[in-house]
Formats: structure tokens, C-alpha cells, sequence
């Protein structure tokens, strides 16, 4: 799997490119100080992964990220936790802040090689065949998975895909969020920003940003966050600081 590292900062496209020779084996292909320059170098170069800053001159990060090739996957490294929602909203694969530590690194650019594994497959043939009040039928592989409602911990938008995350594996299935929330019960999933569906009955914790299940830092979005506190605290609690 290869890679490339935009940021305008020397120092940071240094730093970047040894912490990543540390913690995987990804092919570094080159490394831009702006957005330009790599849309250049896309023309005739197909790249896997893109670490790419935010504010930087001429074209931002999320300005880049909204032209982006479909199969590139793409992870936000940045000195400002504002844009961790929006990041999230163009279906980023992670989002880590500056001064980045080398085991979030390292998680992110597992999660990466992960989803560049389940994208590479014959994915577009993995279908809802089916569902009931309990569960789903994904037809993928050739084979039929009957996933059950009470084993999904949450359903991630990637691309043109969903991700369900379930307790024993990861399928990819060619459908977008809101479809597949249509088909899952509503008792149990709540849409909690504009690229993830989480299972209330697997929350760990949460806070006025995040929801937690497991090692999983999900984004509470602003347009869901009201319904979400609501619906899982009923009410109970003071969520204004």
C-alpha cells in the first residue's frame, strides 16, 4: 500500500515521513507542500492513502479532500480539533492531532490498510438481501451473512460503502448510510453524525464530542448531538459544559 504526506510545513513532512517508516510498511511515493502540486502529481500516479494537513495556502485540506479520487482514502493530520467533525463528514479514514503520537499513528494506518483490504474486493456485488425485525441479510463473497441487530456495534460510511462493524468481523456492502438506517431497527441504532449509525446498547461512554465503544472515537455531529442526548440520557443530564 503506498502513501503520500501534504503539509506545508518542512518540519512536518519530515517528521511525517520517519513516523511512518517507524510504525508500517507503507510506500512513501512523494511528499507536497501544497494541495496543487499533488492534484499534479495524481494525474499520472494512483495513490492508496493521502496524510494531508488542513490550513494550508492556496487549497485547503478539506477543499482537496472534496476532489479526491473515489478509492483514495484519506488521513486528516492537523494542529486544530475544529475540523475533526467536518473531517469526518468526508468520510476520513482518522484524524490526528498534531503533535501526532506514533501508537494513534499507527492505529490509523492499520484502519487504512483494513479498509483499502475490503474496498479492493469484489465489494460492488455485496448486497442487503433481506431483513426482518432482528436482522439483515448481506449477501457478499458469494455467501449469505445473517447479521443479527444485537451483534452490530456500529455502521460506518466509507465512500460509496457502509463498513458494519459487528463483534466478530467487518463486512462492506455497496449502500449508503441512510439506506441501511432505514433497514435496521430504530429501538436500538441512532444516527449520531453524517458518516456513522451506532447500537445504544454497546456505548461505553460519551461526552459532548465523541461516543465511545470499545477503542472506537466516534463523532458526535452537531445536527444529531440534541436527539442523541436526549434519546440515551432521557433528559437527565447537564451536557452544556
Amino acid at each position: 500500500m503506498n502513501c503520500i504526506i501534504i503539509d506545508d510545513e518542512p518540519l512536518a513532512r519530515a517528521e511525517m515521513q520517519s513516523q511512518i517508516h517507524e510504525v508500517s510498511q507503507l510506500e512513501i511515493l512523494g511528499k507536497f507542500s501544497n494541495a496543487p502540486a499533488a492534484i499534479e502529481f495524481l494525474k499520472t500516479n494512483e495513490v492508496d492513502l493521502i496524510f494531508l494537513d488542513i490550513e494550508m495556502p492556496l487549497v485547503t485540506g478539506l477543499e482537496f479532500a472534496e476532489i479526491l479520487p473515489k478509492q483514495t482514502l484519506i488521513i486528516f493530520t492537523t494542529a486544530y480539533s475544529q475540523y475533526a467533525l467536518k473531517s469526518y463528514e468526508l468520510e476520513a479514514v482518522d484524524y490526528l492531532l498534531k503533535p501526532i503520537d506514533k501508537q494513534r499513528l499507527e492505529k490509523a494506518i492499520g484502519k487504512a490498510v483494513l479498509y483499502k483490504e475490503l474496498l479492493s474486493r469484489d465489494t460492488l456485488k455485496n448486497t442487503v438481501e433481506s431483513n426482518t425485525a432482528d436482522f439483515l441479510f448481506i449477501k457478499a463473497d458469494r455467501r449469505y451473512y445473517k447479521i443479527n441487530f444485537s451483534e452490530i456495534k456500529f455502521i460506518e460510511g466509507l465512500k460509496d460503502y457502509v463498513v458494519i462493524h459487528t463483534q466478530t468481523q467487518k463486512l462492506i456492502t455497496a449502500m449508503n448510510l441512510k439506506t441501511i438506517h432505514q433497514k435496521i431497527s430504530e429501538d436500538i441504532f441512532l444516527r449520531v453524525s453524517k458518516s456513522y449509525v451506532v447500537n445504544i446498547n454497546f456505548i461505553d461512554s460519551f461526552d459532548n464530542h465523541n461516543v465511545y465503544i470499545n477503542d472506537a472515537e466516534i463523532p458526535l455531529g452537531e445536527v444529531y448531538k440534541s436527539a442523541f442526548f436526549t434519546r440515551y440520557s432521557g433528559g437527565s443530564l447537564n451536557l452544556e459544559n
